[in-house]
C-alpha cells in the first residue's frame, strides 16, 4: 500500500481509504487462494486467471 500512497501524499477522505484497504485485501485474498478463481493454475498465475475469470463472469 506504501506505493500507491506515497504519489497520492496521503489518502484525502475516508472513502479513499475504505476503497484501498478492501482492494488490497481484495488482491491479497486471492493471492492467498482464498476464493475458487483461477485455483486450477500454477499458484504464481493465480492473480491474473482470477481476473480473467472475473472479466468473463461480469
Amino acid at each position: 500500500m506504501r506505493a500507491r500512497l506515497r504519489p497520492m501524499r496521503g489518502l484525502k477522505r475516508l472513502r479513499s481509504a475504505q476503497v484501498i484497504g478492501s482492494g488490497h485485501a481484495f488482491i491479497r485474498n486471492i493471492r492467498r487462494g482464498h476464493y475458487e478463481l483461477g485455483v486450477d493454475t500454477e499458484p504464481r498465475l493465480w492473480l491474473s486467471a482470477a481476473f480473467t475469470e472475473l472479466t468473463l463472469a461480469i
